[in-house]
This record gives structure tokens, sequence and C-alpha cells, in this order.
């Protein structure tokens, strides 16, 4: 078998079968990437899901209205554009293991530092702060994983990076219902902050077992303008950069509108107890999970593109289904959370493989940080549109603004290349 047919970056050169063929295919020092890009995400996520989940507290803590609540979680996605951009930079520039290592330091100190907050203000900012390094988390151990990956299964590898964040979600789940059930609301808060420790361990391990791919690292180390801004907004890759931007921008708009408020809309208009809304929740996050895993292996199948339109379309349906129940249905808003939770994460799989295929190496972090964030910053507009409607429509109501994000980004995929089976360039 050639190198070509095999994949440029991975470690073993023979062809992998059975239902892992996948994770085989990305050799030893592969898989150990894979591992420590896994356990990034999964605390990128917890650490993010730490704000929405106490949000309720936090509101009550501070005497907040759900236009200040909101921006809470606008500023960091707001900011994680520069964290994502910056990351990408460092990635092209210092390597992709390193640029790792600072992103998930970032995210967990200030997450941290969050459960210390005096007032409102000081929120705000350590908020801004640990979205620096949520923001550059993803599109680092994307790459790192995508180098490592072949074409043939360069999907479903993503995807199952991808499923971590499900993974990320349950664990705060499990710790904000035992936290919130044990402590007054008034600490139990900064409690679920002060968990945000958790990432410091990944990095020990990130730093002594993982490494760059050496295909790729050599490649970028030979190539000129690597990790160049002015680059992905040159002539031979401006119209990738802003669609790539607009797709981001309409599903991640659309996801952080439901995952903001959610927690919020369970609690105050369905009424459920904090151990109620973690059973509700399950629910949500077990769909995602199989989400992750499904929507990784239909890109591979059905091509990029496809599978986001797909999707796209069931997660507007699934948004309006989910909120607009009447009162008294709360049984049949249990299940479909497992549906909404699907088809919202099984859109997200085929981005980490999208996104590298439409960049070459040397400016891949750097294209696909600022593509994925930026997007995510300009999406984050919606979670606090939401907040302010809310007031007026209900905050079931105001959450079905979601399903136009998803609309945004089927018209995204007009300028954009099918890009299954190409291999790294």
């Amino acid at each position: 078998m050639s190198k070509t047919q095999a994949g440029p970056y991975q470690d073993d050169l023979s062809e992998p079968v059975g239902a892992f063929a996948w994770l085989k295919a990305l050799g030893p020092r592969g898989r150990r990437a894979f591992g420590g890009a896994f356990g990034g995400y999964a605390l990128d996520s917890y650490d993010y899901f730490t704000l929405p989940l106490g949000m309720v507290a936090i509101s009550a803590y501070f005497q907040l209205d759900h236009g200040q609540t909101g921006l809470l979680t606008t500023v960091t996605l707001v900011v994680s554009a520069v964290g994502g951009a910056l990351a990408g930079i460092l990635a092209d520039r210092i390597g992709r293991v390193r640029a790792l290592m600072i992103t998930v330091t970032t995210y967990a100190v200030f997450t941290v530092a969050c459960g210390f907050a005096p007032n409102y203000e000081t929120l705000v900012v350590f908020r801004a702060l640990q979205g620096l390094g949520f923001g550059g988390e993803w599109a680092v151990g994307a790459i790192l994983v995508a180098e490592y990956a072949t074409a043939k299964h360069r999907g479903r590898t993503l995807g199952a990076v991808q499923s971590a964040w499900a993974v990320g979600w349950a664990l705060a789940v499990i710790v904000y219902t035992l936290v919130f059930a044990f402590l007054d609301e008034d600490v139990a808060w900064r409690v679920l902050f002060w968990t945000g420790a958790l990432p410091a361990l990944l990095v020990i391990y990130v730093r002594r077992h993982v490494s760059d791919a050496p295909a790729a690292a050599a490649q970028r180390a030979a190539s000129e303008g690597r990790g160049s801004f002015s680059a992905i907004f040159g002539k031979a890759l401006l119209h990738t950069t802003l669609f790539a931007t607009l797709l981001s921008t309409g599903v991640q708009g659309g996801y952080y509108t439901l995952a903001t408020w959610l927690p919020t809309y369970l609690k105050t208009e369905r009424g459920l107890t904090v151990i109620g809304t973690g059973g509700y929740l399950a629910f949500l996050i077990s769909g995602a999970f199989l989400g992750y895993l499904t929507g990784g292996y239909l890109t591979d199948r059905i091509g990029r593109k496809r599978n986001i339109v797909l999707f796209a379309v069931l997660s507007s349906i699934s948004i309006l289904a989910y909120t607009q129940l009447p009162a008294g249905q709360n049984g049949l808003l249990l299940v479909l959370g497992f549906p909404l939770g699907f088809c919202m994460s099984a859109i997200f799989s085929g981005f980490g493989s999208f996104l590298s295929e439409l960049y070459p190496t040397a400016v891949r972090g750097t294209g696909q940080g600022f593509t994925y964030n930026s997007g995510r910053a300009v999406g984050a507009f919606l979670p606090t549109l939401v907040g302010f409607l809310s007031d007026s429509w209900g905050v079931g109501g105001a959450l079905a603004l979601g399903a136009v994000g998803y609309g945004l980004a089927v018209v995204a995929l007009i300028g954009l290349p099918e890009t299954r089976g190409r291999e790294l360039w």
C-alpha cells in the first residue's frame, strides 16, 4: 500500500480493519495524541458548563437580570475568538502539543478564578480570560489528531474527538447535581468553578506522552509563512475563510443558544429541581454522545457538506419541538431530549476534518482556529439576544431563535467545496 493511500501522517502504514479501524490506523503515537486531545476537549467542555449549570444561582447571588446573565456567556465566546486565533498561530509556529498545553492551562486557571469573583464585574473579566483558553483548545487538539488520521477515517476519528464534549458535559452535570444537593447555592456555584482545576492533571500527561505528527511537523517547519494570519485572508484563501466563518457562526449560534439557556429553561419554566434538571440533561447528553459518533461515521460515508445539511434541518425541527411543548408535557420533553442532543451534536462531527482539509499545513492552525472561534464569537450574540427577549417572549419562546443559526449554516455551504477523501496538503 502506498503512503498516499494510507495517509501522510500516520505511524503504521498497514490497513487496519474492524469497528475500531479508525483508532488502529492512528498508530501508537497517534493514539496517545487522540487521548490528549480527547481529554483536553472533555475538560474544556466541563469548564464551559460550570457557568450554564450555575447560572440560576449566580444570577440570584449577584441579582442579575437575564441580559446580564446572557452577557457572561457572550463575553466568554467572543473572547474565545481571540484565543482561538492566537492558539492557531501558536500551533503553526511552536507546534500543536505545546499550544495545546498552553490553552488547557489557561482555561483551567481562570475557571478556578471565577469561583473567587467578589462581584459581577470581576466574574465577567475572569470568564472572558477563561475564553482565551477555551477558544483555542478544540482547534489545536483537532489538528493534532487530524494530522495522524488517514483520509479514509478522518471524519470518524475527529467525530470521536468531538464526542469528548458530551463526556465533559456529563461530568459537569454529575458534579453540579452533587454539589448543589449538599451545599447552599451561594457557595455551591463557587465550588463548581473550583473543580475546574482538573485539567492540570491532563497537562502532565500531554507533556510526557504526546508529540506532534512527525511528517506534518517536518512539512510545517520547512514551509514559509507558517502561522501567518495574513495568509488566510490572502487571495488564495480569503473565500474559504469567509464562508467557513459563516458556517461556524450558524452552527455554533444555534448550539450555544440552547446550551446556555436550557438549564435555566428547565428550572424556571418547567419547574424542575436540581436533580430533575440533571435527569433531563442526561437524556440530552446521551443523545449528544451518540450523535457525535454517528455524525463522524456519516461524514465519511456521505460527505462533509451533506452531513451538515442533514443535521441542520433536523436540529431546527428538534429545537422547535422541544421548546414549544405546552405546559404539563414534561414526560414528552424528557423523551425529546435524546433526538435534540443527537442532532445538535452530529452536525459538529465533520467540523474537525472539514476545516483541517480546507487549509494547508503551514496555516492549518491559524485558519481553523480563526474560522471556528470567530464563528463562535459572532454566534454568541444569540444567547445574549435570548436573554433580553426572554423577558417578553419567555425563555422557551426566545430559544426558538437557535433554529435561525442552522439556516445560516446551510447557506454558507454554497461557498465551500466537498473535501471527503482529501489528503492534507
